[in-house]
This record gives C-alpha cells, structure tokens and sequence, in this order.
C-alpha cells in the first residue's frame, strides 16, 4: 500500500511539474533573462575592454544621476502610504455593501480604462493654471492667484494616485469582503466597540493583504515614467530615476549605462519588496496575539 501512495504522489507530482512548466518558462524568457542580460551588458561599459563597473561608479559619483534615486523614493512611498490609507477606508467602509455600490464602485475604477496619457492630459486641462479647478475658484472669488498643481512635484502626485488608487482599492474590496463577517459580529456580541473590533479583529486578517497591496502600488510607482515627464519637471525636481534611464538608452545612446541605471533601479524595488516581506512576518504574530486581547 505504502509502495502505491508513493507512486501516486511521484505521478501527481510530475503532472503538477508538467502543468507549472509554461509559467516558469514564460518567468525565465520575460523576467529572469533579461534582467540578466542587462547586468551582463552593464558590466560592459564604453570605450571599456572586458568586464567593468565604471557605469556603477559613474552612476554613484555623479548626484545629479543618483539622486534620482532619492526623488523616485519621495515620490513612490507618499503616494503609496496615501493611496493604501483611502483604498483601505474606502473598502473597509464598503465591504458589506452600500447604497448603488456598482455605480461608486465603477466611479472609483473608471481611471483604469483611461490609461496614463489621457489621465495625465486630463489633469494638466483640469488642474492646470488655466484649468477649470482654477478658473472656478478663481471666479467664486476664493483665490486671488491660481493654484500650481502641475509642472510640478505635485502633478506628478496627483497622477500616480488616480493611476494606482483603483488597482489597490479592488484588490482590498476583494480581499475584506472575503473575511467572514461572523467574526465581526461575536466580537462585538462581547462588547467590542468598532475602533477594536478593527484593530483587534479586521487588521490583523487584512494585514496580508494590505502588504500585497502596498508591495504592488509601491513597484508601480516606483517605476513612474510620463507622468514624471508630462505633469513634473523631467530635469528638475522629479526626475526619476527612470528618466536617467531613457535618457542614457534614447539620448545618450549608451545602452550599458542605461542598463547599469535599470539594474539599481530594480536592486531598490528588490529592496523594498524585502523590508515589506520582513515586516508583514514581524506582524502577523504580533496581529495575531492581539486578536485575543481586548
């Protein structure tokens, strides 16, 4: 019998092998190569014989080039602490239904069928110094000077959040409407206010996927690309790191500093995925405890 069981769990495990073998390749053809290729062409800078890290160095020394690590930072980690804080609002409040909760809910997503070009054009026609924001204001009386929302490190916010919000808001409707609301009820059946029945109860079950959802609009953001260049100051204060990347692959034509750029750039979201891991492991026991405490 036990000789059976084996074959069978040596048969299912190839079959789950054979089946799992599209989806590693597809991730080695489109993922893993290419970010190998480009280290590999990193290593080979200009002008340079043989392998080398004068791109990583050069990259380094200069700060108008690593700085636009700094400013991808400053603009991917506000928008993604906002973006998660309205989306978990938003979905918390709406995750046993609303009145007409299809047309809010399609109201909220719309932005996702827009995609970044015509987002971004709307906002420049709509908050621009010559918007229809502005000129309402501007025509109430309740501002003198018009409102700089654009051009700026602002716009650049303002377009990030309208691009990432929907993702992020449905996949934590999705995730929090999924949580048995039985829970909920008997902790409130023994006298739990609703501030603890959150963060006694709710959080510490929406916490894995609040860290999904924080790890996605994070990578997302992190690689902003026309925004930056359509509604920022591509040479001034939002330059990402990104556009240092075109800029050595499209203007520079030097495609082994453009790759050096795009390897650190990776490294970071690397990075920052790892923290977010590490800390979503650090909470869940700590979440879990509590569920028992009042």
């Amino acid at each position: 019998m036990r000789a059976v069981a084996n074959d069978e769990k040596s048969e299912f495990d190839a079959l789950a092998f054979f089946c799992l073998l599209p989806s590693l390749l597809y991730v080695l053809c489109m993922f893993v190569y290419p970010f190998l290729y480009g280290v590999y062409l990193s290593l080979q800078p200009q002008k340079v014989s043989g392998f080398s890290f004068a791109n990583y160095l050069t990259f380094f020394s200069d700060p108008y080039q690593y700085g636009t690590i700094w400013i991808t930072f400053s603009l991917a980690i506000p928008t993604t602490i906002v973006v998660l804080l309205l989306a978990l609002w938003l979905a918390y409040g709406m995750r046993r239904g609303i009145f007409m909760e299809r047309t809010v809910t399609t109201i909220l997503i719309m932005p996702i069928s827009l995609g970044v070009i015509l987002l971004s054009e709307g906002i420049l026609g709509f908050y621009g110094s010559q918007g229809w924001f502005n000129q309402v204001l501007l025509g109430l009386g309740l501002i003198k000077e018009p409102f700089i929302l654009t051009h700026n490190y602002a716009g650049v916010m303002l377009a990030l959040f309208m691009q990432q919000f929907p993702f992020c808001f449905l996949m934590l409707l999705g995730y929090i409407s999924g949580i048995d609301p039985s829970l909920e009820r008997s902790a409130r059946m023994l006298g739990a206010t609703p501030s603890i029945v959150f963060r006694r109860v709710m959080l510490p079950l929406i916490a894995p996927g609040l860290a999904i959802a924080f790890a996605l609009v994070f990578v997302m953001s992190f690689a902003v690309f026309p925004s930056a260049i359509m509604l920022g100051q591509p040479a001034g204060t939002t330059r990402t790191i990104s556009i240092a990347a075109y800029q050595k692959a499209f203007e520079q034509y030097d495609m082994s500093a453009a790759s050096a750029i795009a390897v650190v750039m990776g490294l970071c979201q690397l990075a920052a995925l790892l923290v977010i891991i590490l800390f979503r492991r650090r909470l869940s026991p700590a979440a879990t405890m509590g569920v028992g405490k009042r």
